[in-house]
């Protein structure tokens, strides 16, 4: 079939994979793939290149996945051209004369030649190839700050294509196994979530309820996260665990200051329970050192007592500026803005602990008789499937 449209992709953390590469390569073409299962594209894989070709209809899809795709560095939308200079040079005056007429003044022209056996070498390829858009004076030459870069690759074929995307880098997500991420309805924790995609792990997410002291709009609003994710994960379950009684019971026998605590122990408890049920090998939050009460060293270190799977802190050293900066990148801002409060907040203390240890708070925890509660709410937990 012939094909209308052409994407070419740069991949880049995986070159550094020696003999390894093939694993993460094939699981990158997988999740191109993926994304692309529903239109007709064909999707190939040749020397640190991610090639896409579709037609006109699956142009928006295909972009979607590519703006979407972690493992690759940048991506845009190409055209082959015979594998000569007059070829090139012909191409080089048509994407000046598109940049021109977008309001471009200036461009500067990069080459890549990977075929060596081509007669002009990178210098040549620039020079020759600038040539024409230069002399009819499509647009002058900046070679420090233009406002378009021109690509010219030679390699088993010729692409010339301008306006790269900056890509999602990172590694292709599921060469990293699966972790479970505690999503709540805040900023942190999509972030956390995204960041853990970028390094190459699968998640699902858990999700504590408190009807009806959490509205049924609290709960629309982190599926909407988890959706939000979905895009670059290919596909989360969302687990939304009715956490009430538990929260009732905390409240009613923990003393009033470590109810917050006591809280995101018995989430660790539940959250241990839904890795073993899901194979996850690891959990994960969007803690940030010091950014509210319960996310001092010493209560953090409380929180992971309580966890029987390694705990990951993606944000832990980020502040709350960088943690919006990514979260309004990734789409997940302005959900996370809405005013509907999770059950951290409606239940927290005026004067939370600050620096519990360990041993007071698995004391108080024991106090609390709550491990049938939990178990309970567990059981009881109801799953949702995003994919893109």
């Amino acid at each position: 079939m012939t094909y209308t449209k052409f994407y070419i992709g740069k991949i880049g953390e995986l070159i550094l994979k020696g003999s390894n590469i093939k694993t993460f390569e094939k699981q990158l073409v997988a999740n191109t793939k993926a994304y692309l299962k529903n239109v007709s594209a064909r999707v190939s894989l040749m020397a640190g290149r991610l090639y896409v070709e579709c037609d006109d209809e699956a142009q928006e899809r295909v972009e979607f996945a590519l703006s979407h795709l972690i493992g690759i560095t940048g991506w845009a939308e190409a055209v082959i051209v015979e594998k000569n200079i007059e070829a090139i040079k012909q191409e080089v005056l048509n994407e000046a004369i598109k940049a021109r007429d977008n309001g471009a003044k200036t461009f500067k022209l990069e080459s890549r030649r990977s075929d060596k056996s081509f007669p002009y070498d990178h210098y040549g390829i620039c020079s020759e190839g600038a040539s024409l858009a230069y002399n009819q004076k499509i647009l002058d030459v900046d070679v420090k700050n233009p406002d378009v870069v021109i690509m010219v690759e030679v390699r088993d074929r010729c692409f010339v294509y301008s306006n790269r995307t900056k890509g999602r880098r990172g590694l292709p997500v599921g060469v990293s196994g699966k972790g479970l991420l505690l999503l709540s309805g805040g900023l942190d924790s999509p972030v956390a979530g995204y960041r853990m995609l970028r390094r190459g792990m699968t998640i699902d997410a858990v999700y504590f309820h408190a009807y009806p002291y959490t509205s049924d709009e609290a709960r629309e609003k982190v599926e909407h996260l988890a959706e939000i994710l979905s895009g670059y994960g290919l596909r989360i379950h969302i687990n939304t665990i009715p956490f009430t009684e538990v929260q009732m019971q905390i409240k009613k026998k923990s003393p009033e200051n470590y109810t917050t605590l006591m809280l995101r122990l018995c989430m660790m408890k539940a959250a241990n329970m839904l890795a073993e049920r899901i194979g996850a090998s690891c959990l994960i939050t969007g803690e940030s050192l010091g950014q509210v009460a319960s996310q001092t060293i010493e209560n953090m270190s409380c929180t992971e007592s309580m966890a029987e799977y390694p705990l990951l802190r993606p944000l832990v050293g980020t502040d709350k500026e960088e943690i919006v900066e990514i979260a309004k990148e990734i789409g997940t801002y302005e959900t996370s803005i809405l005013p509907y409060e999770d059950c951290c907040v409606l239940f927290s203390p005026r004067h939370p602990v600050l620096r519990s240890s360990v041993e007071e708070a698995q004391k108080i925890y024991r106090e609390l008789e709550v491990d049938d509660l939990v178990r309970e709410a567990f059981e009881k937990r109801e799953i949702k499937l995003y994919e893109v």
